[in-house]
């Protein structure tokens, strides 16, 4: 991961080369594995997790910012995979139907926490934790990794789906339940604070 000091003129350097870097991953199945999977054969399924299990748990952490929530993620989408890989029409690659069950189960999570936060009993959680204020400035040299772990978590999810997985802002806001609008300003906000903390 390159340091924060990689950053071009505009402070946004270092986070192109690291997205660069991150591309959506592609992984393929061969057509007579997946309709074993499709027609339950664990075998067939087992091999599909073992194909699938680094992405999906890659793209869980980078949306929600934590290894104990990309196992969450990661197990909820292999649960949902095998009960509805039988219901996989095969119209797009099985890659971008697992990545959107993927995506959906990672911010069903974050709705989760943001909820959980809003009842918490000590009055401190609300919604600053999930959209409002950013941790504590860091101290010494930072890198990338902590850059994106100070975004909120939907802003950094709305980053990561936007300049990585190459969603658009209307796919962003469906997936969410939000507009189109809000993943643009979302995006806007992080690229604002990643120019902020990388100059």
């Amino acid at each position: 991961m390159p340091p924060a000091s990689a950053a071009g003129g505009d402070g946004l350097g270092a986070w192109r080369i690291y997205k660069s870097g991150m591309r959506a991953e592609t992984v393929t199945v061969a057509s007579a594995e997946l309709a074993r999977a499709r027609a339950g054969d664990l075998e067939a399924l087992e091999e599909l997790y073992r194909a699938f299990q680094a992405p999906v748990y890659n793209l869980g952490r980078r949306i929600c910012g934590n290894e104990e929530d990309a196992e969450d993620v990661l197990q909820d989408t292999f649960l949902e995979v095998c009960r509805s890989i039988g219901r996989f029409r095969g119209d797009g690659s099985l890659w971008s139907w697992v990545r959107r069950v993927a995506v959906s189960k990672a911010l069903m999570l974050l709705r989760r926490e943001r909820h959980r936060a809003s009842c918490s009993l000590d009055g401190d959680g609300g919604l600053a934790g999930m959209v409002g204020r950013a941790p504590p400035e860091p101290t010494g040299p930072i890198d990338l990794e902590t850059v994106l772990g100070r975004l909120t978590p939907l802003t950094r999810a709305v980053l990561w789906l936007h300049d990585v997985e190459g969603y658009t802002h209307e796919e962003i806001g469906e997936l969410m339940g939000k507009t189109a609008s809000f993943s643009k300003s979302q995006l806007s906000r992080a690229h604002r604070r990643l120019r902020e903390w990388l100059e």
